[in-house]
């Protein structure tokens, strides 16, 4: 890595904010990051033998090109989607926070097999602009900063400062290709799964990764946009067809004429989306927007590798290949669209949005318009606010809210600046913030509307999400749609039809926007000091930096078998108590809100909710005097104190969201072992698995009430699944707390190397176990 220490660049990584280098950046050393398209091609080929000649999916395509020892994980010739385990070698590894590398470390290697970056943009609070921001947070997150820092120094990682951009954007910009495992990063063609820190481990420690098969939905564009519609309004649209559960447990795959109609980066927006309604990920064809973008941005190799592999019929489906489901999008139908409040599959057509407010009596205002972020910060996001701004300036207007932007890398910004587009913004009222996911994910230190019920209008997330106030209702929509609504400055105003007053009492009408794909000049690198050395040889003499007397970082001590001489069950489960049954919805943000479990405090530093306010949980412990009720962490302290296990029973989409580790590190460190649920989402379902709780489901829905908080559970048939039984299942000995039997069927989703990770206590803990 990079020999500045972090005090130095701390110091000064904000120094030269004021200014852009106005320095096209050279071509990348591409030899890390193109695929190895011959390598992958040749796999293929040996699966295609497996599975008889059939037509694949572009997304059936990278991911058996990808499959760990084709013989054995497609033994039986027929993969299922949505039943088959596929073992795959990703190729790269993108991390932000620190759960990834602190379970890394207990490993025992010195580096990672397979090459990986740092990221620390979800640190990054905004407030009042960027310089101040990204100063202040620097401050704030010092020790995090100092420890991200070391621990890529020490194993050759690639280490992306504090002001360098967003995760997505970072990847998009630098790593990601045609065909390979690295959201947003979907729009370059390549399949871009999101994981959680134990996940992530198995690629850096070179262990195959383990996905069920998906489903694949092909969703086939026609047609082609108009006016103010834009690829936000396309994946807007989609969300509302599909709701936030639609596509979990699939793969959205688009194809079709309308996909080459749209640059790189409008696909990108699509992709990172795609997460809103729970896809495992999103991928599109090759095409040529994507060569372009590879060129603009330093790695015309790539583009000629990828171009090679696509004349070969790699980098696109078959003819005549199947999906589960086909959704047909005439985008020349689209208008813009609004998705929200609190839920992003909420959709209404613009021309319909006024209509909604009226119905639902809500105060015709907006308090705020956020723009940028993961989802919406692209040049071309950018420039097309512009263009808005400037036919604003010509006319004396300003905007009426708080405008906050975010570039989303420090090339954008860089640019941006060069091409006059932030004074373009400035010039009309916007706050152009630092690079980094702000408002995005809770990070805006909003100073108004605390506790206040107000709406919002912004280009990315939901609920909190923006400024911690549950009450505030955010409205999702493309940044254009944003910048006009931040002008106007009411909920139903349309720019497509409406007109502002201006002060001489002339109307004014916006014409739809323009802005520019790739810059006509190129990029420009900024600020040199925030990126990384290129594949940085280890260090392993590198001490990892934490504080003795920190508050959010803790060293990971390995979780103890479930299985042992102290469980009388055997194989079996110990005898567990139910905490609680959760009721309703219960996100990653409900179950780990800023942390309350562990000392490890995560990034969502503003929001307090918890999952006993949330979701109306049973909050009082059963064997505890009523002086003793308590919270929900408070009382699984005490269960861990006494050496008591204990089981959640919770309801549909447990754990959706954010991928957090710690909503399931932080209940497994105070004794959860199993988890009942109506349905998981994919990936905290994973994470639970990865540290060593069981999770499970309910054969039938409805017994979910037939089992509450205080009651014992007994688990009977894992042993037999443990042995290795094919056939085992697993039901549930419930005693209630009447002194009532009854016995609960389940299902389970555990595969063989799953049940080994159970046995072993966690992942990583098989992990350690297999490289002595």
């Amino acid at each position: 890595m990079s020999s500045l220490a972090l005090r130095r660049w701390a110091q000064t990584g904000c120094r030269h904010r004021n200014y852009a280098t106005h320095t096209v950046r050279q071509e990348k050393d591409c030899s890390l990051i193109t695929p190895p398209y011959a390598q992958l091609q040749a796999n293929l080929t040996k699966v295609r033998k497996i599975l008889g000649g059939r037509k694949l999916t572009l997304a059936e395509k990278i991911l058996y090109s990808h499959v760990h020892n084709p013989e054995e994980t497609l033994a039986d010739g027929v993969p299922r989607r949505g039943a088959t385990y596929l073992q795959l070698k990703p190729q790269r590894v993108a991390m932000q926070d620190a759960s990834a590398q602190l379970q890394f470390m207990s490993a025992g290697m010195n580096m990672c097999a397979v090459p990986a970056s740092i990221h620390c943009d979800h640190l990054i609070q905004a407030l009042n602009g960027a310089e101040s921001d990204l100063k202040r947070s620097i401050v704030t997150n010092q020790e995090v900063f100092d420890f991200l820092e070391s621990a890529a120094r020490k194993y050759g990682i690639e280490f992306w400062r504090p002001g360098s951009g967003i995760i997505h954007q970072i990847v998009l910009e630098n790593y990601a290709a045609p065909d390979s495992h690295t959201p947003n990063a979907g729009g370059l063609g390549l399949l871009a799964i999101g994981v959680g820190g134990a996940d992530a481990v198995d690629a850096l420690t070179g262990t195959p990764w383990e996905l069920k098969a998906p489903h694949i939905v092909g969703v086939h564009l026609t047609g082609d946009m108009n006016g103010w519609v834009t690829p936000k309004d396309l994946i807007l649209h989609l969300a509302g067809k599909l709701t936030v559960r639609g596509g979990t447990g699939r793969i959205l795959e688009y194809f079709g004429p309308g996909v080459f109609k749209q640059s790189c980066t409008g696909l990108a927006t699509v992709a990172n989306m795609g997460a809103e309604v729970g896809a495992t990920t999103s991928t599109f064809p090759y095409s040529a927007s994507m060569r372009a973008y590879l060129n603009a941005t330093g790695r015309a190799p790539v583009a000629k590798a990828a171009d090679a592999a696509a004349s070969n019929g790699f980098l696109a489906a078959d003819e005549g290949a199947e999906y589960d489901e086909v959704i047909e999008i005439n985008l020349s139908e689209l208008e813009p669209t609004v998705n929200g409040p609190f839920t992003p599959d909420l959709a209404t057509p613009l021309s319909k949005f006024g209509d909604l407010i009226r119905e639902k009596g809500w105060k015709d205002e907006i308090s705020a318009g956020l723009i940028g972020s993961c989802t919406n910060s692209s040049y071309q996001d950018m420039t097309s606010v512009a263009d808005l701004a400037r036919q604003a300036k010509a006319v004396g207007l300003k905007t009426t809210v708080p405008f906050l932007c975010t570039p989303g890398s420090e090339q954008i910004r860089a640019t941006m600046a060069r091409d006059n587009v932030t004074s373009a913004l400035e010039e009309v009222g916007a706050v152009v913030l630092a690079n980094a996911c702000g408002p995005c994910i809770g990070q805006w230190k909003r100073e108004d509307k605390n506790g206040e019920e107000n709406g919002m209008f912004c280009s990315s997330n939901f609920k909190a999400r923006n400024d911690g106030n549950s009450l505030t209702m955010n409205f999702l929509a493309s940044p254009t749609i944003v910048t006009a609504m931040s002008f106007a400055g009411r909920l139903s105003f349309n720019p497509v039809t409406d007109s502002i007053t201006l002060p001489n009492g002339q109307p004014f009408k916006f014409s739809p926007p323009r802005g520019q794909d790739l810059p006509a000049d190129g990029f420009t690198a900024g600020e040199a000091s925030f990126y990384p050395t290129a594949s940085p040889s280890p260090r392993p003499e590198t001490e990892i930096v934490i504080k003795k007397d920190s508050q959010r970082l803790e060293l990971l001590e390995p979780f103890t078998s479930h299985f042992g001489s102290f469980n009388p069950r055997g194989l079996e489960l110990p005898r567990l108590q139910v905490l609680m049954r959760v009721r309703g919805k219960c996100t990653t943000d409900h179950i780990s809100a800023a942390g309350p479990w562990l000392k490890y405090k995560g990034h969502l530093s503003n929001i307090s909710e918890n999952l006993c306010e949330v979701n109306e949980a049973f909050d009082h412990d059963h064997d505890a005097t009523q002086s003793e009720i308590d919270t929900i962490p408070n009382i699984a302290k005490r269960f861990k104190a006494r050496s008591q296990p204990w089981a959640l029973v919770v309801d549909d989409n447990y754990g959706e969201g954010s991928a957090r580790e710690h909503a399931a590190l932080q209940p497994r460190f105070y004794g959860c072992a199993m988890i009942i649920a109506r349905s998981f989402a994919r990936i905290h379902e994973t994470n639970l698995k990865k540290q060593g709780i069981l999770p499970l489901w309910f054969a039938d829905k409805a017994d979910y009430s037939r089992i509450g908080a205080g009651d014992a559970v007994e688990t009977v048939g894992l042993e037999d699944l443990l042995k290795g039984s094919n056939t085992a299942t697993i039901a549930l000995n419930v005693t209630k707390r009447t002194g009532e039997t009854i016995t609960i069927p389940t299902m389970h989703t555990m595969s063989k190397d799953q049940l080994q990770w159970l046995r072993a206590g966690s992942a990583l803990n098989h992990i350690r176990a297999q490289m002595k």
